[in-house]
């Protein structure tokens, strides 16, 4: 399988994550992926990083999507270079990061100068999770 990737830059707003989704589903869809079943858990890990993105970053959202031999990497960089970190979950939030680690094979976060790139990895075909 060769390696496709689609960068997108993405206004600060509340309906950033919602174009992401789009973004993101409508281009693993026509790539043809052989594996589409995750199409959805895509989804929720590109809402997770772009909503933390919104809320704590600053300056325009770039993000991109890469398909490669070992799955589909999602990275959503932002103008913050405050690292994302778990919190007791409430009623404000702090869901985020336990949603992306029970869903994703790996995740993490790469520094540059003015800001931060958070990525996700979904395997070729990720086990189902059960919360």
């Amino acid at each position: 399988m060769s390696e496709l990737t689609a960068r997108f830059d993405l206004p600060l707003g509340v309906r950033a994550p919602g174009a992401a989704r789009t973004l993101v589903r409508d281009m693993l869809v026509a790539w043809d992926l052989p594996d589409t079943g995750w199409l959805d858990d895509a989804e929720l890990l590109v809402s997770e990083l772009v909503s933390n993105a919104v809320r704590h970053g600053g300056g325009c959202i770039e993000l991109s999507v890469q398909s490669h031999e070992q799955g589909v990497t999602i990275k959503a960089a932002d103008g913050s270079s405050v690292v994302p970190r778990r919190r007791d979950p409430g009623d404000d939030g702090g869901f985020g990061l336990q949603i992306i680690e029970a869903i994703s094979e790996g995740w993490g976060v790469e520094e540059f100068q003015g800001g931060k790139r958070v990525w996700v990895r979904l395997g070729a075909c990720p086990p189902a999770v059960a919360f």
